[in-house]
Parts: structure tokens; C-alpha cells; sequence
């Protein structure tokens, strides 16, 4: 990497600046160092001191959603030694990921800028000047043939939920650790706030280590999850059972039309769906197992489907204020936890996914081309090497704007189901099957691969005949709510 002055900035050179040390990130880099000579040179810059993106803030007690094996960078095997159903912690995937830079560094030169934070870029006659912030608040220049900017879901710690009361104590998983502190020793009430899978982890580690404890959940409208069990089933049922994750996405995208996600909500619930509270409403494509979904079930003293909108001191006591107007005294000294879910919470500025130029590209939510960014970090990559990346008509979805305008959850994920599936169509007729063999993110690679064969031939004689209808569903989507949504 070459160093220079840019007027009095210090200034570095390289092939390709990465922005973002997380799963998009990671994924980006490693399609790109298979594009790159052995002497030429990735920059990655991130804001965190080290890899891991969003799991460097999460919160300590959460665990991936499924089998460890699954969750990877390109096709780079873990180094963990656990069954292949276990659930990884987050100090397991940040050491993965740093395992998969160092496998990363072993084909191309990598410049690591962590602490460092993307200001802006400029296209110019030679490449992209990356300006950023470095640790000590001094600036500095990255110059690179190719931008890849891998925002992701640009998920940021939880803040606890501020509150009129101050005889409550209000916090946050990122800011209270459940299973320990103040919090696990006493023994006042806890109400978590929010139905999603941070709400399940933490009614799970209170429940877990305090089953005496009492736990209160108020769950908004209630959220579907997938069945752990159904579509990763351990042990040997992998070769006989469960449904396959692809074709279970399909199945989805295939019933949903951009108007019906109650019908659509009610076939999933009996496909291949669970949920701890009586409603669900919601879907996010969290997974969660039968047993989580027992222990979360019996160790919860009330549920509450509401909003909450308050804690109020009221005639000597606290109450709960719920969107509905209906409101629940607690005694004194409980606890709140803030558990309303983290993502498409950032306000990230619009930016087409790819400049006009080709030269940068965007992984972020404003212009979502897959329901997983990890996939979009791994894919348009591959496009963007293979020059391909301006001309593939993909769609693009706003889904920041749609989670605005909609409110409504099933809608944004069946949505991004259907722009996965319609993309990763466009993607394979571009890139062929090599691009995907060597995708380690692909759900399908926990069945056997007679399993897996059967699947992708399915794919391959139907991905066609789907296009029609998956885009038709997207541009319904798109009407139906005045959000972006379509070829950039």
C-alpha cells in the first residue's frame, strides 16, 4: 500500500477499500480477494476496534439463530470444535470472523483501519477517495480502484427506553447483562419490552437463571417464528426430515402476492412456525427452537399484547401506559428492559446500491437487493468483479422507508423474501453455479447432498417460471405503499 499527502491529509492507496468488518463486509472481501492478484491490497476500515460488525455491540448473552456451520465468510469452515447444531456465542463468531481475515490475508495483502470511521467518498479520474475519521479524530484518505461500502443492517447498541417514572429501573441488553449484576440478584418484576428474538434471548436467560424470578413480556403483536427444529433438525434427521430452507422461502415468496401477509402469516404458522405468545403478527425470520419455546412459555408470569408508551407514577404506585390506553400498575423498583428489536432502526441516508460508475458499491438497507445483507456482500461483489454489476437489472428496495410507511413486520420480511429469491435468479443466470458452490451461507448445506441436489435441480426448473409473479409481487408492494422499490 503506497503512502502520500493529500494536500496535509495523510493519504493510502489500495485496490479495494472495504468499509465494514462485519458479515457483509467479511464476505465482500473474501469474493473480492479471489479477484485480486497476491500482491494487491484490501483496505478495511471500521468504526469497532476489531471485526465482528454488529456483534461487537450486541449483547453478551446472544447466541447465533442457527447452526454455527452456517454462518460463515465465503466458504471458510470453522475451527470450533461443537456439534454442527450448536448455537455459537458472540466471543465464538467474533473469533471466527477474525479466523476468516487471517484466511483472507493469506491470499492478498489486507490494511486494517479499525477505529477508524467513514466520513465520505468522491469518484475521480483515479478512484475512489475514501475520506475518514481515524481513532484520534485526525483524518485520513483511502484511494482505491473500487468503494465497497458494507453497511449492512448498520445495527447500533439499544438504548433503555426513557421513561416519566423514576421509581423503575429502565435498561437495555447492551448496558445490563440479565444472568448477572444488580438485575440477577434482585427480586423485583421484569416486563420486557418487545416480542422479537432479543426479547426471546432474554426471557430465556432470566427464566434460565432464575426460574423462581417474575418475568413479564409485553409483546407488541406478537412474533412467527420459523421452527428451529423443522428447518435445521439435528442429528440424523437431516437425511430423512425437516423442510428444506430453500425451498420453505420459495413456498413463502410463491403464497405471498404483496397484499396477503395475514394468509400468508397463517400458512407459515402451520407449515413450519411456532410462536411463544397467542398472537404473531410479526415476522422477522428469526428462528427459534420447541424447547426455547417451552422454557420461554412456562417461565413467563403475564404477557401483554400492547405497545408500551409509558411508566407513570400514578397515586403512589407506577403504571404502565399501552398504546391501546390501557394500563397495568407494577410495583415499584421493577425492572424494564428495552427489547424493541434493532434492526432498520438507523437513519441511513438514500444510496443506490451501485454509482453510476460501478466502481462503489452499497450494502445497506436503503437499497436492499437480498433479504440477508450477508448474501448481498458475497453476490453483488461478484458482479461488481465481473463487470456486471450495472447492467443486471436487479431490484432494489427501500426497506427503511417501507418499515416507515407499512409498520407492519411480515410485510417488510415476506417482501425481502420475494426480492431474495427474484435477485438470486437474475444472479445465477449472470454468474453460473461456481459463484454459489462456494456460498458457506446457504441454509441448504446442513441436509446431505443427495437432499441438496434434489434442491437446487427443483430451483433450476422452477427460478424462471418465478421471476414473473416474485416481480409482480414487488411491484405490488411498491404501489401499494409509495416506497422504492424496483430496477435502479
Amino acid at each position: 500500500m503506497d503512502t502520500s499527502d493529500y494536500g496535509s491529509v495523510p493519504t493510502r492507496t489500495c485496490d479495494v477499500c472495504v468499509v465494514g468488518a462485519g458479515i457483509a463486509g467479511l464476505n465482500a472481501m473474501f469474493v473480492a480477494s479471489r479477484y485480486l492478484r497476491a500482491d494487491q491490497t484490501i483496505a478495511l476500515v471500521d468504526r469497532h476496534p476489531g471485526v465482528g460488525g454488529m456483534w461487537v455491540d450486541a449483547y453478551p448473552y446472544v447466541r447465533l439463530h442457527q447452526p454455527h456451520p452456517l454462518f460463515t465468510v465465503g466458504d471458510i469452515k470453522w475451527t470450533l470444535r461443537k456439534e454442527p447444531s450448536y448455537l455459537a456465542t458472540r466471543t465464538e463468531v467474533i473469533e471466527h470472523f477474525e479466523h476468516c481475515l487471517r484466511v483472507i490475508g493469506e491470499r492478498v495483502r489486507v490494511a486494517e483501519y479499525f477505529g477508524c470511521d467513514y466520513v465520505s467518498h468522491e469518484e475521480a479520474a483515479d478512484g475512489v477517495h475514501v475520506t475518514c475519521t481515524q481513532s484520534d479524530g485526525s483524518p485520513l484518505i483511502i484511494k482505491a480502484d473500487k468503494l465497497i461500502k458494507a453497511f449492512g443492517m448498520n445495527v447500533v447498541p439499544m438504548e433503555p427506553l426513557q421513561v416519566s417514572s423514576d421509581r423503575v429501573r429502565s435498561v437495555s441488553p447492551n448496558y445490563c447483562d440479565v444472568r448477572s449484576d444488580e438485575i440477577a440478584s434482585s427480586d423485583a418484576p421484569v416486563w420486557i419490552i418487545g416480542g422479537g428474538k432479543t426479547a426471546m434471548d432474554t426471557a430465556a436467560a432470566l427464566i434460565t437463571n432464575r426460574p423462581d424470578r417474575q418475568v413479564n413480556l409485553v409483546a407488541g403483536p406478537g412474533t412467527l417464528f420459523v421452527n428451529r427444529d423443522r428447518i435445521v433438525p439435528p442429528g440424523i434427521r437431516r437425511w430423512w426430515g425437516g423442510v428444506m430452507p430453500n425451498r420453505l422461502f420459495i413456498d413463502i415468496a410463491r403464497h405471498f402476492d404483496g397484499t396477503n401477509e395475514a394468509a400468508v402469516q397463517a400458512w407459515l404458522m402451520a407449515t413450519a412456525g411456532l410462536s411463544v405468545t397467542p398472537q404473531a403478527d410479526g415476522f422477522f425470520v428469526g428462528l427459534l427452537s420447541e424447547s426455547e419455546q417451552r422454557t420461554i412459555r412456562e417461565g413467563l408470569h403475564s404477557v401483554v399484547m400492547d405497545h408500551l408508551r409509558d411508566a407513570v407514577d400514578h397515586n403512589g404506585s407506577v403504571e404502565l401506559e399501552f398504546r391501546s390506553g390501557e394500563t397495568k400498575a407494577i410495583p415499584p423498583g421493577s425492572w424494564i428492559i428495552n427489547c424493541t428489536g434493532y434492526l432498520l432502526h438507523a437513519n441511513t441516508p438514500y444510496e443506490p446500491y451501485r454509482s453510476p460508475s460501478g466502481s462503489v458499491l452499497s450494502v445497506q438497507t436503503r437499497s436492499s437487493t437480498f433479504g440477508f445483507q450477508s448474501f448481498a456482500g458475497y453476490f453483488l461483489t461478484h458482479l461488481m468483479f465481473r463487470n456486471k454489476l450495472r447492467d443486471l437489472p436487479l431490484y432494489a428496495a427501500d426497506a427503511d422507508d417501507m418499515r416507515t410507511k407499512t409498520r407492519i413486520a411480515s410485510v417488510i420480511s415476506y417482501a425481502g423474501l420475494t426480492l431474495h429469491l427474484y435477485n438470486l435468479s437474475l444472479v445465477y443466470d449472470a454468474l453460473g453455479p461456481s459463484a454459489l458452490l462456494h456460498c458457506g451461507l446457504d441454509y441448504d448445506r446442513w441436509y446431505p447432498p443427495h437432499r441438496r441436489l434434489t434442491d437446487t435441480a427443483h430451483f433450476l426448473r422452477t427460478h424462471h417460471r418465478d421471476e414473473e409473479h416474485f416481480r409482480h409481487t414487488l411491484d405490488t408492494v411498491r404501489d401499494r405503499f409509495d416506497v422504492r422499490c424496483g430496477p435502479v
